[in-house]
């Protein structure tokens, strides 16, 4: 058993845009922790956490990957997540389990895209984070410019605890503002003993620990009391102030650094353990009992009974993994444990301490450890495991619709049964990911977050299962809204075979909301009891079936509200099931009545494109019907931001390659739905 308490164990993320460094963050990180003896490189497809062949060859990561270390008597859970957009589900699931976070900034780019993206993501999840501005030996880095962006498009409260000593290439170390010390590196990346702040920078580091103490004393009272009594600020007091406003998400630490020399990464993994939570400092997970329904919550305590949650499976050649954070409780090789999502009891097989593809056995894991299970059959991303006397649900993450589809079929006609298997495991694997028969061609359709999504689980099927795959061209998810509704629409449901009959009579409002994307409400407005409630509760059953496929294309509708405001029963003929059949032919012909919209998902693409090619890259956006909403220069590139229809932008890096000989990069950012032009198939 871990002899570590809880009080000192960090689960941790790492957070930021593609490209950022978080790989080479975990590397440094690893090889600080005396995990690894030799720095991973990314370009050399030697990391740890990067270990998939895909990702070495993309020279992305694609996969999260948790791993296990110590660092000054703690245990600290690591889980390295993607940073491409295309993989934002993956970051999802991470975060659902993580205690705290590190979110990681490019010294030159500061905040971009996917790092607000994530950052939303982490908002949504209450996960503390610190900052870390990393590549500070770039041209053009600039820690005051990238606190400004996180303060500007982030929102919080950054506070820098750190001054560079040098800058760009001559970025040797930092000042530590805390206790007034600086710390460099060799060329090598090896620490040097703390030394004193230079005289050159003296001067400075006293300013900024004073804007530091002013910062901090307007949003903690506690160190306002000190601040007003005596002037200034205690290191202590100001260790313990920053402790709290980073868990309480009311401001975030910033450090700086350059992972890559190796410079930076030890006061990265102080400042983890003192300012982010233990699974003791965060509050009791909450779940509802599987029987009643009713709330409950289990603390991070090892004697309590059993409460995990599975949030990411994987099948290897050591068997099906399940990858498990544990609440509370301890489960130990062999016991018997209940999934209540699928309601079956399963038995654990192993237990496996993660090292990425790496594996170390344990006896047992308990309360705020991440694990990965083997002998799991029916568990899923999402589930939860809990003690079979004490059933309990815990909240799933949650799972991004899919925008892109593609059609995809064996090579051989003898393998389509292989690669059925193959794709039913990667939806099994990968939520995201969705697997459907087209009902018109008989097709298998693959549908996911995006082109490299979808590159990356076929290419998976090809080299794992060695199957030939053909790939039809991609094609984006389609959404059906109402533009202007429909009063009073009246639909009868009477049904006369010679037994029992079926009557239901609904009068329907149809109404669009605020927003395309809200979804669905239901009203009723029934008075009388013309309509008794449970009826009223089959036909918004029936409403809901009638969503899946609306009048223009056959693609799902949102954005309505549905309110039944009459109806009337039959004594004998009346049933749920009338009911639920009323709704959803009374929706589906009150739909054709209205005037409905097209919508398609669009997404904020920022390109970073040399000088001299923004005329041709601004024309090709506006031939995509796309809006560019800004444009910055910097470091001797231009930077344009613009919202593009995702159908739009299929083939676009080969076109911005060309247009740009090689030296163009672009990344994107789902920002919804908008109306598209009906195409002539569907007028």
């Amino acid at each position: 058993m871990r002899t570590n308490p809880l009080a000192t164990v960090r689960n941790l993320g790492i957070l930021a845009h593609v490209d950022a460094g978080k790989t080479t963050v975990t590397e440094r990180i690893l090889f600080a922790t005396g995990t690894t003896h030799k720095r991973g490189e990314v370009h050399d497809g030697t990391t740890v956490t990067d270990f998939d062949p895909q990702e070495r060859d993309r020279g992305i990561t694609i996969f999260a990957a948790a791993v296990s270390c110590a660092w000054d008597g703690h245990r600290i859970n690591l889980i390295d997540t993607p940073g491409h957009v295309d993989f934002a589900d993956e970051v999802e699931r991470s975060l659902r389990v993580l205690d705290g976070a590190v979110a990681v900034f490019d010294a030159v780019a500061g905040v971009e895209p996917q790092s607000e993206s994530v950052w939303r993501q982490a908002d949504r999840h209450g996960v503390p984070r610190i900052a870390f501005v990393n590549k500070m030996d770039r041209a053009g880095a600039d820690l005051d410019t990238a606190v400004a962006s996180i303060r500007e498009r982030l929102h919080p409260a950054p506070l820098a605890v750190q001054l560079p000593i040098g800058a760009e290439d001559t970025f040797t170390g930092v000042v530590d503002l805390l206790h007034m010390r600086a710390l460099t590196w060799t060329d090598e990346g090896q620490a040097r003993d703390a030394a004193p702040v230079p005289d050159e920078l003296r001067e400075e580091a006293r300013r900024r620990r004073r804007l530091l103490e002013e910062a901090v004393a307007e949003l903690h009272p506690g160190a306002l009391e000190e601040f007003c009594d005596t002037g200034a600020l205690g290191t202590g007091t100001l260790t313990g102030a920053l402790r709290d406003l980073t868990r309480g998400g009311d401001a975030v630490v910033v450090l700086c650094g350059s992972a890559y020399r190796n410079r930076g990464v030890e006061p990265l993994l102080d400042a983890v353990l003192a300012y982010l939570p233990s699974p003791l400092d965060v509050p009791p997970i909450r779940g509802t009992h599987e029987g009643d329904g009713t709330g409950q919550r289990r603390a991070a305590d090892p004697a309590a009974p059993l409460a995990a949650l599975a949030f990411k499976v994987n099948a290897t050649a050591t068997g099906r993994l399940t990858y498990l954070r544990v609440y509370s409780g301890t489960i130990e090789k062999g016991d018997t444990v209940w999934d209540a999502t699928a309601r079956r009891s399963e038995r654990i097989g192993r237990i496996l301490r993660v090292q990425a593809d790496r594996h170390a056995q344990l006896d047992r894991a308990v309360a705020g450890d991440i694990v990965a299970v083997v002998g799991l059959k029916s568990a899923r991303a999402g589930s939860t495991l809990c003690a079979p006397d004490a059933p309990l649900v815990l909240e799933p993450p949650g799972v991004a619709e899919p925008v892109v589809s593609v059609a995809v079929e064996a090579l051989k006609g003898t393998d389509t049964g292989r690669l059925a298997s193959a794709l039913a495991r990667l939806a099994e694997e990968d939520p995201s990911l969705v697997v459907r028969t087209d009902p018109e061609t008989g097709q298998t359709v693959l549908s996911g977050m995006g082109e490299l999504h979808l590159e990356v689980a076929v290419e998976k099927i090809r080299r794992d299962q060695g199957l030939g795959v053909n790939v039809g061209r991609p094609r984006v998810s389609y959404r059906e809204t109402v533009g202007r509704g429909v009063s009073g629409f009246v639909y009868r449901h009477v049904k006369q075979d010679g037994g029992a009959g079926q009557f239901a009579h609904v009068v329907l409002d149809v109404e669009p909301l605020d927003s395309p994307e809200s979804g669905f409400e239901f009203r009723s407005a029934v008075v009388g009891g013309r309509v008794p409630q449970e009826y009223v509760r089959a036909v918004e059953a029936g409403c809901r079936d009638a969503l899946a496929e609306g009048p223009l294309g056959g693609h799902p509708v949102t954005g309505l509200r549905v309110t039944l405001t009459d109806g009337s029963t039959h004594v004998k003929d009346s049933s749920d099931t009338a009911f639920r059949t009323a709704g959803r032919f009374g929706v589906r012909d009150a739909l054709r009545a209205c005037a409905m919209v097209l919508l398609e998902p669009v997404v904020e693409v920022t390109v970073t494109v040399p000088e001299e090619a923004v005329g041709g890259v601004l024309g090709d956006l506006a031939a995509r019907r796309g809006r560019v909403t800004g444009s910055v220069t910097r470091a001797g590139a231009t930077v344009v931001t613009a919202t593009v229809p995702l159908a739009e932008l299929f083939g676009y890096a080969t076109r911005l390659r060309s247009r740009t000989q090689g030296r163009g990069t672009f990344t994107t950012r789902p920002t919804g739905y908008a109306p598209a032009p009906v195409p002539a198939s569907t007028r």
